[in-house]
């Protein structure tokens, strides 16, 4: 019985901990770039997007597509970020043990 109030303890525990690092990602943002920097997308680390750069030059309506295409590209760099970051904090969560590919907490 002992056994089991202590792995009850240490699910609480990390129960708990996990709460704190959803709270930590959510405050954690990583920003993606594409077009040498010309447009820039800023992620929450759990994923969401806080926030769009565009530069200047691209602003004209022949370049609408090049700006669609970079736009998804900034996005997909921020996420790859996010998701290293997710990773990393999730090491020392688990002691070590990484998250399989695709899980995340959100």
């Amino acid at each position: 019985m002992a056994d089991f109030m202590g792995m009850m303890k240490q699910a609480a525990q990390l129960q708990s901990k996990m709460q704190e690092l959803q709270a930590e990602l959510d405050r954690i943002e990583v920003e993606g770039t594409a077009g040498g920097g010309m447009v820039t997308v800023r992620l929450s680390a759990k994923g969401d997007l806080k926030g769009v750069k565009i530069d200047d030059s691209l602003m004209k309506p022949t370049e609408k597509e090049i700006i669609e295409d970079l736009l998804v590209a900034a996005h997909a760099d921020a996420r790859r970020k996010a998701e290293a970051v997710m990773q990393e904090k999730m090491k020392g969560l688990t002691g070590g043990l990484a998250l399989p590919p695709g899980m995340n907490l959100t």
